[in-house]
């Protein structure tokens, strides 16, 4: 049966105000928020301009979190997009109010880590996306083929403020932490053109207390799947239940839909919900069935964002220097294979990849060397034959089709960018997987 983290989560929380407001644990919230380098808020105060007056600042903030009279400023809504093509609304408080709201992490959430459930990965400290498809990757292994994905519609957005307030009351006894975290949840919202709208629901992406918010509301979920006996790994409003059937999974996705939005008040989107196979995207990765063994591989999702960001990063009117273009990339490439790098059956997508990166630049390239007979002459140089180097004069023929002609590959070949610095997805995910298998852990 899965784990159950027992009684420990009706216990209740003995912290009070005066924690939360103690001067050590408010410098400590600002270095942190300092640290993440965050824009300001609708007053426009920088970090930088906080910090000048720092001690001030912090002595009176603790004077009003004490008395009560403390209210927490407007947040400045703004949209980001999403790799489906939508937006996501993002809340930037401002930076007093990060501070406080990341004072109250720092007391509350030691408290509720303790008692929140081994398969919730996300927000959590020494969890990861790469935790949690670590252990769905062993409930497909045990025979849970049949994955029930749940997609809660807009969730931050969309909480109960009720709901969750009556969740921190069982174990929060001080009213003057429900009252703090109630004035945050019902701050006003400043939209990109300006209006100021009421929040009466939602935990809005942003603020540092919303992970540790929207982990109590689904901790009830977690509860309720492991009540049932059910296999699940959550990362934040991202679940996946794992059963050895068909039939059981659309059972479990019925009951546990019925209970998300009569219970807890939120609403799951049918039309990204779904029974099937493992093998579907779930936080950038699929989970491959071959031969017998569970591999890690990347979404059909994750293959098309890499190709737009590689896109993104090598524009074929590039204007600065290849050297220019290629550290900007490699710093791209070694920060994606640091996440994506756990697939074990990604190398082919990886080989691909490089050689379609390596196109982009010839384009690149031959966008720099403007003409033909500026292009043969090049070509030359980097050691093509003569005759063959003058084949390139085509015309009108786009950059991107001449990119692949045989004499630009033969003096832009794979060792010449090698040389230039230019790193390789492949190489870097094989760096990563020997270093894996030296330690004992092979993935």
């Amino acid at each position: 049966m899965p784990k159950s983290e027992g009684e420990t989560r009706s216990l209740p929380l003995a912290v009070k105000m005066e924690e939360i407001a103690d001067e050590e644990n408010l410098k400590r919230a600002f270095k942190r928020v300092a640290s993440n380098h965050g824009a300001p808020g609708p007053d426009r105060r920088s970090i930088e301009e906080v910090a000048v007056h720092l001690d001030v600042v912090i002595r009176k903030l603790r004077a009003d979190l004490v008395t009560g009279s403390y209210r927490p400023g407007a947040i400045r809504r703004v949209w980001i997009p999403k790799s489906d093509g939508g937006r996501r609304g993002l809340g930037i408080p401002n930076v007093l109010d990060r501070v406080v709201q990341q004072a109250v992490h720092q007391v509350l959430s030691p408290w509720y880590e303790a008692s929140f459930h081994s398969s919730s990965h996300g927000f959590r400290p020494g969890r990861s996306c790469h935790t949690a498809i670590t252990e769905a990757r062993e409930h497909v292994r045990d025979g849970h083929e049949w994955v029930v994905d749940i997609d809660l519609e807009k969730f931050f957005d969309k909480v109960p403020h009720d709901r969750l307030m009556c969740r921190l009351e069982e174990r929060i006894a001080d009213k003057r932490i429900l009252r703090l975290i109630r004035h945050m949840l019902k701050a006003k919202v400043v939209l990109p053109d300006g209006v100021v709208v009421s929040s009466e629901e939602g935990t809005p992406q942003g603020g540092p207390l919303s992970p540790l918010l929207s982990n109590i509301v689904l901790d009830e979920l977690d509860q309720e799947l492991t009540r049932r006996g059910h296999y699940f790994v959550r990362y934040a409003d991202d679940c996946n239940v794992y059963t050895r059937s068909k039939r059981a999974a659309e059972r479990v996705m019925r009951s546990t839909t019925s209970f998300i939005e009569r219970r807890l008040g939120l609403k799951v989107n049918t039309s990204k919900s779904a029974v099937a196979r493992a093998g579907r995207h779930f936080l950038g990765f699929r989970l491959l069935l071959q031969g017998g063994e569970v591999r890690i591989g990347l979404s059909a999702r994750t293959q098309v964002r890499l190709k737009t960001n590689i896109r993104e990063h090598t524009p074929r009117t590039w204007g600065q220097s290849l050297d220019a273009c290629i550290t900007k990339l490699n710093a791209y490439l070694r920060g994606w294979v640091e996440f994506f790098g756990i697939g074990n059956s990604i190398k082919g997508v990886l080989r691909n990849t490089d050689a379609h990166l390596r196109r982009r630049l010839r384009a690149i390239i031959l966008h720099q060397w403007k003409t033909d007979r500026v292009a043969v002459r090049r070509l030359i140089q980097l050691g093509v034959h003569e005759a063959l180097a003058g084949t390139v004069y085509l015309g009108q023929v786009a950059r991107w089709h001449k990119s692949q002609h045989e004499a630009v590959r033969r003096g832009l070949h794979n060792a010449f960018f090698a040389k230039r610095g230019l790193l390789s997805l492949e190489s870097l995910w094989l760096e990563r997987h020997a270093k894996i298998a030296v330690a004992g852990n092979p993935a």
